[in-house]
Parts: C-alpha cells; sequence; structure tokens
C-alpha cells in the first residue's frame, strides 16, 4: 500500500503548496481517518486513509478529469499563440501537472481526458488497447448509400494511408456517427474527404463507455473513482 507523507498529500491533491499544508497541519485544519493530525511527515496510506481538510476530502495519488473543450481552444500544455485546453482549468487544478490524453484539434469541439497518470495517459493512447472514439460529424452534402461499407473496410486516406475498420451510423442527411479506434492526424475529415464530403463540425461525444454526461463547453469534472476505466469498456 503506498505511503505518503501528510504534507505531500495536500500539496499533490492541489489543496497548497508544501509550505502552507505544514503550517495548515499545525494549525489542527486536517484530519486523517476523522482525526485531527499536527505531524506533517506522518506517513498516511493514499488507499485506506480518508484524509479531509477543514472536513473536505482530498483526493491521493493519480488525478483524471474529464472535459468539454470547446471550439478554439488547442489541445496542449502550453503554446505561446493559442489559448489552451489548460489555460480553462481554475487555479487549483494547474498545481495537478495534469495533461490531456490524447488531442483534440482547434476546430473539433466535446470530450477529452486529463491526467497526471503517465501510464494511464499511454494507455489510453496507445493502438494496441483499442480505444473507440465515437464522434458526431456534420457533412455538407449527403451521403450517396456506399460510405458505410468503405469505413467498415478501412478507408484509404488522400496519401494512401489506410484506415483501421471504422463505424459509419448516418443521423439524418447531413449528420452522421463516426467511431473509430486509432488517431491519425484530422483523420475523421480526411475519411469523409476521401468519399468527397466536407466535414462542417466535428464533436467527440465518447471515449469507450465514457460521456460528457452534463458538462458545458469549457468545463471541467474529476471522474469518481474507477470511472477512468469507462474508456475501455464496450460503447
Amino acid at each position: 500500500m503506498p505511503q505518503l507523507r501528510l504534507d505531500k498529500i495536500l500539496a499533490d491533491s492541489g489543496a497548497a503548496s508544501r509550505r502552507e499544508a505544514r503550517l495548515m497541519i499545525k494549525n489542527g485544519l486536517v484530519t486523517v481517518d476523522g482525526e485531527v493530525c499536527r505531524e506533517a511527515d506522518r506517513k498516511v496510506d493514499t488507499e485506506t486513509s480518508r484524509v479531509c481538510v477543514e472536513g473536505k476530502e482530498l483526493r491521493a495519488g493519480p488525478r483524471y478529469f474529464v472535459m468539454y473543450k470547446p471550439l478554439g481552444v488547442v489541445t496542449a500544455t502550453e503554446d505561446r499563440y493559442e489559448r489552451t485546453v489548460l489555460d480553462l482549468l481554475p487555479p487549483e487544478l494547474r498545481k495537478l501537472g495534469l495533461v490531456p490524453a490524447g488531442r483534440l484539434d482547434k476546430d473539433t469541439s466535446g470530450l477529452l481526458i486529463l491526467t497526471n497518470d503517465g501510464a494511464y495517459l499511454h494507455q489510453v493512447i496507445s493502438p494496441r488497447s483499442k480505444v473507440y472514439k465515437t464522434y458526431l460529424a456534420a457533412i455538407d452534402r449527403p451521403l450517396d448509400g456506399t460510405e458505410q461499407a468503405r469505413f467498415a473496410g478501412g478507408i484509404v486516406l488522400g496519401d494512401g494511408t489506410t484506415c483501421l475498420p471504422a463505424e459509419l451510423d448516418p443521423v439524418d442527411s447531413l449528420h452522421c456517427r463516426v467511431t473509430v479506434c486509432e488517431g491519425k492526424y484530422h483523420q475523421v475529415r480526411r475519411m469523409f474527404a476521401a468519399c468527397g464530403r466536407h466535414v462542417e463540425t466535428l464533436h467527440r461525444e465518447s471515449i469507450g463507455a465514457l460521456t460528457l454526461g452534463r458538462l458545458m463547453p469549457g468545463s471541467v469534472r474529476e471522474l469518481d473513482r474507477g470511472e477512468e476505466q469507462l474508456v475501455f469498456k464496450a460503447r
């Protein structure tokens, strides 16, 4: 079981700096399993112990968040000219070292995962994991009825790259849901372009069984314990 110093747990949670954490502990603002603890160097089991600051429980260890990425924001940790997804986070979350698990283009909206768990991040983006992502696409003109079979057979892009089989489900004449299990550059847009269609808007609805729920554009929420594993489950 992982054992961490109490002041480090507070700092890693984003609740305070290491110096501030020691002061909060000294002043009796921190409890461990319901009892006030004034020892900053006390080792605490992060899996079984309940740590609270002024009655509010902290989350220790890796953190996982889902964001509704709006249009016009780039998926990057920093950019000299563009607003990034990390710029949308409240100050306390910017201290956690979160990075995007995968990416969405500037002109694509929807579900984005942010985490400070490096192993989890690589698992999500690894082609071996076959994580399925579903998008809602608005196209410039109706399909002709041949596209579903082409997507299912593996679309060949303009540069000769062959995509893995994908699902195409028409919603109406100008809207389709597309499900892919890889993440090539501008892949969904290029797949439609190979069929002679232009994607007007693109929105990621889900990753695996994880959805946005009631999140609004630009907002973020922390995933409940175990909820991060939904991305590896069937849709």
